[in-house]
């Protein structure tokens, strides 16, 4: 217990130097914008190659992915469901409210919170591939359609494999399948882009919290809390539910599943609601709102689940 609540606070501390380092503006308006890019494109993607090239391959196969993958898939149809039965919502509109309320922030904050708080940032990759491969292209493919200027249907499905944290698992599965040991020369530099990971993506992570808008009100607010509380309320219970009595896991596996289920709404529902107009205020209110919320929720998953 000690061991996770001390890793929460490491975290919630360069969290909140990011907040101060926002609010002064000691490195200019535009640096969680920079951070940010920096540990999703080059740190993060290192990050993973590293942490992959020394695991099982047999990770992506865990059994507790049918508790993430399946409150994940949960979410996103009781959403659409429900916004479908109460506001006639459109299909564009369904998708990404669905996404809102499953697809978590698995490389900019899953990946620090695995590290520090779980001690293995291999228990994000299949999170973070099962969101790549699966709900981002079924997603894309609904806002696509809505539109008529939509990009060929091979580039949409294909998009999400060139994106930079797949490329980092796939290259650190390969070398690990393999047997390779990569020599000092190349894995210098790799382990120095990785060591910005965690630093970068906390600093943005607190500057986004100062000064963020207002989120919906009236008619949009309804939509906007539906996807809040089965992003941060339900979906982290259905991943405990179907990981200990349907996955069978339990201890720090248990953990990890819930913990990666609490995380946020990423980013990237709002970039890809922005590309298609479509849901773009839903999309940015929940991600705001789930941000904010999720750090209650993941230390009382860390109290009540952490181990002694």
């Amino acid at each position: 217990m000690n061991t996770v609540l001390v890793g929460f606070g490491a975290l919630v501390a360069v969290i909140g130097v990011g907040w101060v380092a926002g609010r002064v503006r000691v490195l200019g308006d535009d640096a969680a914008g920079v951070l940010s890019r920096l540990s999703y494109f080059l740190a993060t993607p290192a990050l993973l190659l590293l942490t992959l090239a020394d695991a099982d391959p047999g990770v992506l196969a865990s059994p507790a992915l049918v508790a993430t993958a399946g409150s994940a898939v949960s979410c996103a149809l009781l959403y659409a469901v429900i916004a479908r039965r109460r506001w006639r919502a459109r299909p564009a509109e369904l998708a990404t409210g669905g996404l809102a309320s499953s697809y978590v922030n698995a490389a900019n904050l899953g990946v620090p919170i695995a590290v520090y708080v779980l001690g293995d940032a291999s228990y994000v990759a299949p999170v973070l591939l099962f969101q790549v491969l699966v709900l981002a292209p079924v997603g894309l493919t609904v806002l696509a359609s809505s539109r008529a200027d939509s990009p060929s249907r091979i580039r949409l499905l294909t998009q999400p494999l060139r994106t930079p944290v797949v490329i980092g698992c796939a290259l650190g599965l390969a070398v690990a399948a393999l047997g390779v040991r990569l020599p000092s020369l190349v894995l210098r530099p790799i382990e120095l882009l990785a060591a910005l990971a965690v630093p970068a993506a906390l600093l943005a992570y607190g500057m986004s919290l100062h000064g963020a808008p207002r989120p919906a009100s009236g008619d949009g607010a309804s939509r906007v809390w539906l996807a809040v509380v089965l992003k941060t309320a339900v979906q982290p219970v259905l991943a405990y539910v179907l990981g200990r009595w349907v996955a069978g896991v339990e201890g720090t596996a248990l953990l990890a599943v819930v913990i990666t289920s609490a995380l946020p709404t990423a980013q990237n529902v709002f970039v890809y609601a922005t590309a298609y107009d479509r849901g773009t205020r839903l999309a940015r209110d929940v991600v705001l709102l789930s941000t904010v919320l999720s750090v209650p929720v993941l230390v009382g998953v860390a109290v009540l689940l952490g181990a002694p």
